[in-house]
C-alpha cells in the first residue's frame, strides 16, 4: 500500500515563521522554487520527500512534527460540533473539514468556541438557569472545557513544565526517592510537612507554612500531593508564564488550569521523562512493573504514557481515557488518530465500560474505528477508597491504547491475535457521526445519514440506515 501523502501547509508556515525566514529564502533553503513552496504551503501539493530531509538537515527539525499538532484532532471536533442538529444540512465531506483544519486552523477553533458558546447558551435555557437576567449571563466557555481544550490542543505536552520537573526528578544523584526530595525541598522553603488521619487529602497552611497530607491516602498519592505543592511554590513564576500565554478567558479556566499544570509537574518528576520513556521501552510498557520502579499508581503510570510527545524524544502515541460508571469521560487525550467526543461518553462497545463488570483484572481488546484504523486497547477499574468505614468510594474505569503497529512493543499485546481481521471489534466515537449502520448498541441514528423505517419489520434497531 503506498504510504499516503503529506500535506502540511500550517506547519510549513509555522516553521518558516518561527525562523524568520521569507518565502523566497525559505524555498533556497529548502532546494524548490518560490511557486512549489507556495503550492506547499497552501496545502496544493504535499511536502516532497526532497524537503523533509531538507527541514531535517538545515532545521534540526523532527519531521514527525509535519504529521502531528491539531489536525486530526479539529477534524473529529469539527464533526462532532456539526452533528449538532442545529446545523440541518447535515455534515460537509471529510475532505472539505481536512482542508479548513489544514488552511485555516484558526478559523477551525472559532467555529468549535461559537458552538461550545451556543451549546453553553442552550443548555442555560434548557434548564431556565437563573442566570438569565443577569449582567454576567452572557455566553462563555465552561472554565473547565476551556481548560481540558488547552490541554488537549498542547498535544498534552508541556515541554517548559516537564523539563522542570525532569530536573527536580533527577536533581537527588539517581537516590530515587523523589517522596524525600519533595519533603526536603519544602522544608528548605520553610514548608514543613505533616502527615495527619484526615479525610481532606492535601490542605497547605500558607499562614502557619505547614503543609498537611492524609495518612490515609495511598503511598503514591501523598507522594502526588507533595510535589504539586511543590509544584506550587517553586515553580509559580513558570507555572504563571504559561498561563500567560494561554490567555483563558476567565480567571476561573486559569485557577483551573494552575492546578491542572501543577497536577502535570507532579506526574512528570515522580516520572521524569528520559528515565521514565527508557524504562517504558525496558519493560516493553509493562504498567505494573513501570508503577512499582516509579512509585506511581496504575493510573498515573498510564497518565504519564500518554503525554511522552517531547520532540526528538517521542515514545509511543497513546490515547488515555477514564470514565466514570455512568460512562461519562472524566479524562481523555489521545496522541493517536482516534479522538475522543467532546462532549457524552464513550462508545459502549468500548472493553473500558466491561472493566466495572471484572474488577482487579486487565482487559484486552483489539479494535478498528470507522476510518480502518486498528488499535490495541488495555482496560482497568479503578476504585479510590477514602480510607474509612462510610466513606464513599469513587469507581472509574482506565483505558489505555495505541495504534495496532506498535504492538510489538507491548507486553499487554502478546498472544492477541493481530493479523486476523475478524479479532478487531467495531467501536465508533459518537453516535451522530459514527458511519456504522449495523450497530446493535446505536442509541440514536447518525445525522449525515438518512434512515428508513418499515413498520412490518423490526429488526435490533426500530430503523436501518440507508
Amino acid at each position: 500500500m503506498a504510504a499516503p501523502k503529506l500535506y502540511a501547509g500550517a506547519k510549513l508556515r509555522e516553521v518558516r515563521t518561527r525562523i524568520g525566514l521569507t518565502q523566497k529564502d525559505f524555498a533556497a533553503k529548502l532546494g524548490v522554487s518560490l511557486p512549489y513552496l507556495n503550492q506547499m504551503e497552501n496545502n496544493n501539493r504535499p511536502v516532497s520527500t526532497t524537503v523533509v530531509l531538507s527541514l531535517a538537515q538545515e532545521f534540526g527539525l523532527d519531521v514527525t512534527e509535519l504529521s502531528s499538532g491539531d489536525g486530526e484532532r479539529l477534524v473529529s471536533d469539527m464533526r462532532e460540533a456539526l452533528a449538532d442538529p442545529v446545523f440541518s444540512n447535515g455534515i460537509p465531506p471529510l475532505a472539505d473539514l481536512r482542508l479548513a483544519a489544514s488552511n485555516a486552523p484558526a478559523l477551525a477553533h472559532a467555529f468549535l468556541e461559537l458552538h461550545r458558546s451556543y451549546r453553553q447558551t442552550h443548555e442555560r435555557l434548557a434548564s431556565l438557569d437563573e442566570a438569565l437576567g443577569r449582567e454576567d449571563a452572557r455566553a462563555r466557555p465552561s472554565p473547565w472545557e476551556e481548560v481540558r481544550d488547552f490541554f488537549h490542543y498542547c498535544d498534552n505536552y508541556i515541554d517548559a513544565v516537564d523539563r522542570a520537573a525532569e530536573h527536580f526528578g533527577t536533581a537527588d544523584a539517581g537516590q530515587g526517592n523523589i517522596r524525600a526530595t519533595a519533603i526536603s525541598a519544602l522544608s528548605n522553603d520553610g514548608v514543613a510537612v505533616s502527615f495527619d488521619d484526615t479525610d481532606m487529602l492535601r490542605f497547605h497552611n500558607a499562614k502557619e507554612r505547614v503543609l498537611h497530607i492524609s495518612t490515609r491516602a495511598p503511598h503514591e498519592s501523598q507522594t502526588f500531593q507533595l510535589l504539586l505543592q511543590v509544584a506550587l511554590i517553586r515553580q509559580n513564576a513558570l507555572l504563571d508564564a504559561t498561563l500567560d500565554l494561554a490567555r483563558f478567558q476567565t480567571e476561573e479556566a486559569r485557577a483551573i488550569a494552575k492546578i491542572g499544570l501543577a497536577n502535570y509537574f507532579a506526574g512528570a518528576a515522580m516520572m521524569p521523562y528520559g528515565r521514565f520513556l527508557n524504562a517504558a521501552k525496558t519493560t516493553r510498557h509493562d504498567l505494573e512493573r513501570l508503577a512499582t520502579g516509579f512509585g506511581a499508581s496504575i493510573e498515573q503510570v498510564c497518565h504519564r504514557l500518554s503525554t511522552l510527545q517531547r520532540p526528538g524524544a517521542k515514545g509511543i502515541p497513546f490515547f488515555f481515557v477514564r470514565v466514570d460508571q455512568a460512562g461519562t469521560i472524566t479524562k481523555r487525550h489521545s496522541a493517536t488518530r482516534l479522538q475522543f467526543a467532546r462532549f457524552g461518553g464513550a462508545c459502549p462497545l468500548w472493553n473500558v465500560h466491561r472493566a466495572f463488570e471484572q474488577p482487579g483484572q486487565f482487559l484486552r481488546q483489539l479494535a478498528e474505528t470507522p476510518d480502518g484504523v486498528r488499535y490495541v486497547s488495555l482496560a482497568r477499574d479503578v476504585s479510590k477508597a477514602s480510607g474509612r468505614f462510610g466513606a464513599p468510594v469513587r469507581r472509574y474505569a482506565i483505558a489505555l491504547g495505541c495504534e495496532v503497529k506498535h504492538a510489538p512493543d507491548l507486553v499487554f499485546a502478546d498472544g492477541l491475535d493481530v493479523s486476523r481481521p475478524g479479532a478487531f471489534e467495531p467501536i465508533g466515537i459518537s453516535c451522530r457521526i459514527c458511519e456504522r449502520k449495523t450497530c446493535h448498541q446505536r442509541s440514536v441514528p447518525p445525522l449525515e445519514r438518512q434512515l428508513s423505517v418499515d413498520p412490518d419489520t423490526r429488526d435490533v434497531l426500530p430503523y436501518s440506515v440507508r
